[in-house]
């Protein structure tokens, strides 16, 4: 059974930083993807960053909004994943999802919802001005 449980959310000020953590369970596929998503109330589901477990950070990849201010990175000897948030601004409030799909990528990650399999419950990330 595969569990991810992030943490690392909380209320900030804009222009302050928050890492956020995902920790996976029960991930059995040699090569898969992992990222973050965000969705805020009546708007969809959207990337965030995401990251193969296998391969270099060239296929790292960042939704444009975030590009510059968020890292990405993983850890998989903890079957870990990571996102560093600086200079938070209000519109990246939202909550914030780990997903991973076992499904093989060639280079990158799908940006699309529905290849991730698995999710977390979220964690909250609110930025105020």
């Amino acid at each position: 059974q595969v569990q991810l449980v992030e943490s690392g959310g909380g209320s900030v000020q804009a222009g302050e930083s928050l890492k956020l953590s995902c920790a996976a369970s029960g991930v059995t596929s040699s090569r898969y993807c992992m990222g973050w998503f965000r969705q805020t109330p009546g708007k969809e589901r959207e990337s965030v960053a995401l990251l193969p477990t296998e391969g270099g950070t060239s296929y790292y990849t960042y939704t444009d909004s975030v590009k510059g201010r968020f890292t990405i990175s993983r850890d998989n000897a903890k079957n870990m994943l990571y996102l560093q948030m600086n200079s938070l601004k209000p519109e990246d409030t939202a909550m914030y999802y780990c997903a991973v799909t076992e499904v093989t990528w060639s280079a990158y990650c799908p940006q699309s919802v529905g290849p991730y399999s698995y999710w977390g419950q979220g964690t909250q990330v609110t930025v105020s001005s």
